[in-house]
């Protein structure tokens, strides 16, 4: 920027008046005009490309953690309630308690389902493992999309009149080499709830009956439920658990339409502290915190690159300010003081900053744009050995403001002392 320009800023804008634009409008005009020493050009640039490279890899990174929560999410959901419903003290409650026929009684609850699960012993042939088994009523498919991850030759059935079905997970069903159906009845083992166990005759501990197969199994594709659960009607488990007239939980799904947050909350205020009315998400929590913790660890760390990436400002303003010794003279001669050109230089890093974050952020978006339209990274090349091809992105605008904020946040801090202080060394 020649002397002539720095004049003809000056001429209708007195110092005392538009400070601020003033010293904008010659930061402005320094970040893109050419330097007398091209080294300073191209510092500048690559102070722009550091910003816009770490905005970028935050907006790319924090949108995939989304994606594999975004993910996750879609799996538990095929077995997750909207809400459920569970006492605070003990393991099951009546299923005639008057605040659970209050909760399942509003008018905006569309399907409730009473479950009862706890741990049993299978057996099938030689093999045996400890399962979950949860006891559901009929109808548990129209609660949950559990029909969606059915496979198999037969149907989602709980009871045909006095035989009992039990719906395996994948995982139990590989322990056990039960296949899609198994020929022989899965014997179901739980610990008698009263009485003393009789050491010689150990078995005499145990209620014993039996599953039959519907032909069918579920496969969710989490460790969690394939593993562990096996499904079957509400009436066996309360008779092999001896728990009649009772439930572990309260399933319950919502009209469409209803206001979820304000049903929550008043489904809260009937439980009075004596149920827990837990959403999707809670009934994960622990899964779900794990990830938002990964989550905020990447995000921690890509924020100290941004930091490392913010010392090109630095560098950058330093030379400009030495580049920029006369104007400052003339500047001085014109009426500004030292704190309006300490601005200017200010301003110039700001501007980078502002510039590298809006870049960073455009190509991150577009990146993820890429992805999520063509899978560009995939996961692997053997077909079947993931759940999905290629790394799931998921984009949430609170996100990309977020690092919007972040970016400015650093760039601004990083070139505030160091701008003051070469300002008062450099500018004497």
């Amino acid at each position: 920027m020649g002397l002539l320009s720095v004049l003809t800023i000056f001429i209708p804008l007195p110092f005392g008046r538009g400070k601020e634009w003033v010293s904008f409008y010659i930061a402005r005009r320094y970040l893109f005009s050419k330097k007398s020493t091209h080294a300073i050009n191209i510092i500048s640039g690559i102070s722009v490309v550091g910003v816009a490279v770490a905005a970028m890899a935050l907006v790319v990174t924090l949108s995939v953690f989304n994606g594999f929560h975004d993910l996750v999410a879609s799996f538990f959901t095929q077995m997750d309630p909207q809400l459920k419903v569970t006492p605070v003290r003990g393991k099951t409650v009546s299923a005639a308690d008057p605040v659970l026929l209050q909760i399942r009684q509003l008018p905006e609850v569309e399907v409730a389902t009473e479950c009862l699960e706890d741990q049993a012993l299978a057996v099938y042939g030689n093999r045996q493992m400890m399962v979950r088994l949860k006891g559901v009523q009929d109808n548990f498919d129209s609660l949950t999309h559990i029909r969606e991850v059915i496979e198999g030759d037969g149907t989602f059935e709980l009871h045909a009149a006095d035989m009992h079905y039990g719906i395996p997970g994948l995982g139990i069903a590989y322990q056990l080499a039960l296949g899609y159906t198994y020929q022989q009845p899965l014997k179901i083992y739980a610990p008698r709830r009263e009485g003393q166990l009789n050491m010689a005759n150990p078995t005499d501990g145990f209620v014993e009956d039996e599953l039959y197969s519907p032909g069918v199994i579920f496969s969710i594709k989490q460790p969690k439920y394939d593993k562990q659960y096996i499904l079957t009607s509400l009436d066996f488990t309360r008779r092999l658990f001896d728990q009649p007239g009772r439930l572990s939980s309260l399933e319950l799904r919502l009209k469409s339409g209803s206001d979820f947050e304000a049903v929550k909350a008043r489904m809260v205020r009937l439980a009075d502290g004596r149920f827990y009315v837990h959403d999707r998400y809670e009934q994960q929590d622990d899964t779900f915190r794990i990830m938002k913790v990964e989550k905020l660890m990447a995000y921690i760390f890509l924020t100290f690159i941004l930091v490392i990436a913010c010392f090109n400002i630095i560098g950058s303003l330093s030379m400009l300010i030495i580049d920029k010794r006369h104007d400052v003279v003339t500047l001085r001669n014109l009426g500004a003081t030292d704190r309006q050109i300490t601005r200017i230089f200010l301003f110039e890093g700001r501007l980078i900053s502002l510039l590298g974050a809006v870049i960073g952020i455009l190509l991150g978006l577009l990146l993820c744009w890429l992805q999520q339209q063509y899978g560009l990274v995939r996961l692997g090349d053997s077909e079947g050995s993931f759940v999905i091809n290629a790394y799931p992105v998921s984009v949430h605008p609170s996100d990309v403001i977020l690092i919007f904020l972040t970016v400015l946040a650093v760039g601004f801090l990083s070139v505030w002392y160091p701008v003051r202080y070469f300002s008062r060394r450099l500018l004497r």
